[in-house]
């Protein structure tokens, strides 16, 4: 969980960098309407990482990884497997 605290605090701390950009920015432009959608872009990325500070972390367990890894062998396939099959975009291949 401290890893998760420190993520969100490292998060919080580039959106506030992020917010003094914007300000800098509406100080040099002035409410054109890219910096109005800059800044509430900004804003909604603040409502989420506030969203996100209420919510616990999923636990994720090493086994559960495991469970998706699909291991390929290197070794070269069988040439048969491909005997009857298409070349895509080439068309079937002549009998031998």
């Amino acid at each position: 969980m401290a890893s998760t605290t420190t993520e969100l605090a490292e998060l919080q701390r580039a959106l506030a960098q992020l917010r003094s950009s914007v300000g800098a920015l509406r100080a040099r432009y002035g409410d054109a309407p890219a910096v109005r959608r800059i800044h509430n872009d900004v804003e909604r990325l603040d409502i989420d990482v506030a969203e996100l500070s209420s919510v616990l972390p999923v636990q994720r367990h090493s086994t559960e990884s495991r469970e998706d890894v699909v291991i390929v062998p290197d070794t070269p396939y069988d040439p048969a497997l491909w005997r009857d099959a298409d070349d895509e975009g080439l068309g079937g291949q002549a009998p031998q």
